[in-house]
């Protein structure tokens, strides 16, 4: 019963990892760009929800957390780009209730870990806890913001669903490129390289936040309904006066 599951899990994960890293570096707005963020968004709703599958029938607490973490965060960044205007509706809420729900328990579990005899909880040490406890607060707090606000606009939209998108590519290379290392060459493993693609979503997470933040044509562009969860909308320029 596992081993087509498991297969549905690598293949979207693998997908997944290549649609993702394209993403990136195709430029935003394009229909290239378009076609692979969908990819790359439907992978990875397999992909976790495949993961999390496995790990509920392996009695895994850890990767079930993780698997439900990166499914929020890839369909809740999906919502918030079809939106053409602030709004909120119940797939929010329930958003809200889940991330809430796992926050709590990586904080608890990282807090049974750090005070444990072996210092472990569930085969992981405090800091994995501690770490995603920290980005899953994050995210519950930003639901709660935006729910409060009736929505998000302009260049907050931009944050929101990118932020997202990127973390959970974060966390699927990571649980890829650092988690199993023994699955790669060792010229690879003695390089680094395997560290430069598991935290490059993060460097250029960092890049396009701070782009977003100071760059005055997001300001108030919403992201266009249709839209994928990776692309961002196209640079404007404002008529002349």
């Amino acid at each position: 019963m596992r081993t087509p599951i498991v297969a549905l899990h690598i293949a979207g994960g693998t997908l997944g990892m290549l649609s993702g890293f394209a993403a990136m570096f195709l430029r935003k707005g394009s229909r290239r760009h378009s076609i692979v963020g969908d990819i790359f968004v439907v992978s990875m709703l397999i992909m976790s929800a495949a993961g999390l599958f496995l790990a509920v029938m392996k009695s895994q607490p850890g990767n079930i957390l993780g698997g439900a973490f990166t499914f929020y965060l890839v369909a809740t960044a999906w919502l918030t780009a079809r939106r053409r205007e602030a709004a909120t509706n119940v797939f929010d809420w329930v958003g809200l209730f889940l991330v809430g729900t796992v926050s709590a328990f990586q904080i608890t579990y990282g807090l049974e870990a750090a005070l444990s005899p072996t210092g472990l909880k569930y085969d992981y040490p405090p800091g994995p806890y501690l770490f995603m406890g920290s980005v899953t607060l994050l995210a519950t707090v930003g639901d709660i913001r935006m729910l409060l606000r009736g929505g998000v606009t302009g260049a907050a939209r931009i944050a929101r669903h990118l932020w997202r998108m990127c973390f959970a590519q974060f966390i699927a290379a990571a649980s890829i490129f650092l988690a199993r290392q023994q699955l790669f060459p060792i010229f690879l493993r003695r390089t680094g390289v395997l560290y430069v693609l598991s935290f490059l979503p993060l460097i250029l997470l960092i890049a396009w936040l701070f782009r977003v933040r100071f760059a005055r044509e997001y300001k108030r562009t919403p992201v266009p309904a249709r839209q994928n969860a990776f692309a961002l909308p196209r640079q404007t320029r404002s008529a002349p006066a």
